[in-house]
């Protein structure tokens, strides 16, 4: 047993031997990549260098998605009857305006310029021409694509198409764009050495040539020694966040600018990474897996300078899958932002399946995240989802809000009392409500509104659509865990939205006492007395500090709670 674990040892040692020399061969931080794998998933760039994703959103998202009920079989017919029984049946009335066109709207041929086309015998008469009539019916368009090389469905998706992607949704007129997780790459927390970066004006020669000679380094960040470059050396050590490198251009104009950046070759798993931050504004570079046939390699990227003095700062701030995924939604949330200048802006829902922890940075580059995996048509999947959701509460404010994924009300074997908690509950957490079931059933066949439907009933509810989209934008806190949850939601005005939650399989007993919620600030509850409540289900009042009621199996009670002035 001792002579396997010296034998043992001595493997390890040496594995860790090649691999040290390895990552200093590479010009990388070998410190720094032990911390990459040790560290949790949860971004470590400092987010708050980058903007807010600045499309205006006062409240959370109401529509319908096409995904849930139809999937890949969706056409231009359906998709315009399905807008127009949201006018018909009152769901445009009740807040419901977005009609959002999942995957499977796009052909999988792009144009002779790479763009984007819609299917040509699903939607024979073209997106924009869509758009344009379910416009004319006062409703918003949302388009999808993924954050991958396909989508979902294997279709074509906008990785590495950023910018063209978007300015064919901002020229078409969408007004809600779903970015996915699928075939997704992450770009790596490695930077090559660095060998030279040019700066020049498009077709024109150079204006500043920046060596290693001209720059300051931080970190770890230093100039390393390449015999196999022309110059013999490169600004190394710049990989998982180990160091930067600083240094001052001198642009002749403001404007748009090619960089250059020359550097050694290696071959490399995942595409290498470079962010460079100027005075005002912060640009990529996104370097190819190289075959390292030879050793030089060069990139270059668009950036944007300012006339007279740039300062610059290089350097890669990925340490982990969190960081990549940042990076890449604010990609997208940046071209749409510049796609949208002086058209209609573009909602952006963030939809990575909460994998890299978004609530942590999706402010910064969109309005919503989703924080779970697809939702299902079964109580056990809304169970899940909520019981994860209704821990991010801090993480939501007016503009961007945690999504819980669509909406199953009135979908698979839900009995109305999951239903009513399906969507109670959603409102409680501020969440996006997009319906995922087939609304053209909410009209009948001479074209007026389904009122004995009870989804319909359920998902018009206006005083719990009134608490979903609360001016306040704060979601409500778990305020007592138990077979009956309590949670609780401040609003605008003062009032208190109360809910009592059973998750267990019988009728429960549950009471709450409102001065309990005097000691949280989140509530800015000033006192409890001469409250009444409203049950916003079945329209029974309550006066008390005290809120008792009997909440069935799989149900709720919800009580909007308010002071006598």
């Amino acid at each position: 047993m001792g002579t396997f674990l010296i034998v043992f040892g001595a493997i390890l040692l040496a594995a860790f031997v090649i691999w040290f020399l390895y990552t200093k061969a590479a010009r990388r931080c070998p410190i720094c990549a032990m911390k990459k794998i040790a560290i949790p998933r949860k971004v470590t760039i400092d987010t708050s260098d980058f903007p807010d994703y600045a499309a205006p959103l006062d409240k959370p998202v109401m529509g319908w998605s096409s995904w849930n009920t139809f999937a890949q079989t969706i056409n231009e017919d359906l998709i315009l009857e399905t807008a127009k029984a949201m006018k018909a049946s009152g769901l445009a009335d009740a807040g419901y305006c977005y009609v959002n066109i999942d995957d499977c709207w796009q052909s999988s041929l792009r144009d002779i310029n790479g763009r984007l086309q819609t299917d040509f015998t699903a939607f024979p008469s073209g997106m924009p021409a869509l758009i344009e009539k379910i416009n004319a019916l006062d409703l918003k368009v949302g388009l999808y694509t993924s954050n991958g090389t396909l989508t979902c469905e294997d279709l074509p998706a906008s990785l590495g198409r950023e910018d063209s992607d978007a300015a064919s949704l901002a020229e078409w007129g969408a007004e809600f764009f779903k970015y996915d997780f699928c075939h997704n790459h992450l770009d790596s927390g490695i930077t090559p050495p660095i060998e030279y970066l040019e700066f020049s004006r498009i077709g024109e020669k150079p204006f500043a040539c920046i060596t290693p000679d001209d720059v300051q380094y931080s970190g770890m960040a230093k100039t390393v020694t390449e015999k196999k470059l022309k110059s013999g050396k490169a600004m190394g050590f710049l990989s998982y966040g180990s160091g930067k490198a600083s240094f001052t251009v001198t642009a002749p104009v403001s404007g748009t600018c090619i960089l250059t950046v020359g550097y050694r070759k290696r071959k490399v798993s995942k595409p290498p990474y470079l962010l460079l931050k100027t005075d005002s504004d912060y640009f990529e570079v996104l370097f190819p897996k190289a075959r390292a046939f030879t050793p030089f390699g060069r990139v270059q990227a668009v950036i944007e300078l300012q006339q007279g003095e740039n300062h610059i700062e290089i350097s890669n701030p990925i340490l982990n899958r969190s960081d990549a995924a940042f990076l890449q939604y604010a990609r997208m949330g940046k071209a749409l932002q510049k796609a949208t200048e002086g058209k209609k802006p573009i909602v952006f829902s963030i939809c990575e399946w909460g994998f890299n922890r978004p609530y942590f940075w999706g402010a910064k580059a969109g309005n919503m995240w989703r924080t779970t995996p697809d939702i299902k048509a079964t109580w056990k999947s809304i169970l899940h989802i909520y019981s994860h959701n209704v821990k991010l509460w801090q993480f939501a404010s007016v503009g961007h809000y945690n999504d819980p994924d669509m909406l199953e009300v009135g979908n698979g074997a839900l009995t109305e009392e999951e239903n009513r908690a399906h969507f109670s509950l959603w409102c409680m957490m501020a969440a996006p409500l997009v319906l995922g079931n087939d609304i053209r059933a909410f009209v009948t066949a001479d074209g007026k509104p389904a009122a004995d439907n009870r989804t319909l009933q359920i998902v018009t509810n206006k005083e719990l659509i009134a608490i979903d989209g609360d001016s306040l934008a704060k979601p409500a806190k778990r305020i007592k865990k138990g077979t009956v949850d309590v949670l609780a939601r401040p609003l605008e005005g003062g009032d208190i939205a109360l809910c009592f939650f059973n998750k267990g399989g019988s009728q429960k007993a549950a009471s709450f006492s409102l001065k309990s919620l005097l000691e949280d600030d989140y509530f800015a509850l000033q006192s409890t007395e001469n409250c009444s409540a409203r049950e916003l289900w079945s329209g029974e009042t309550l006066s008390g500090e005290t809120i008792t009621a009997t909440v069935p199996r799989h149900g709720v009670k919800v009580y909007r709670v308010t002071r006598d002035k």
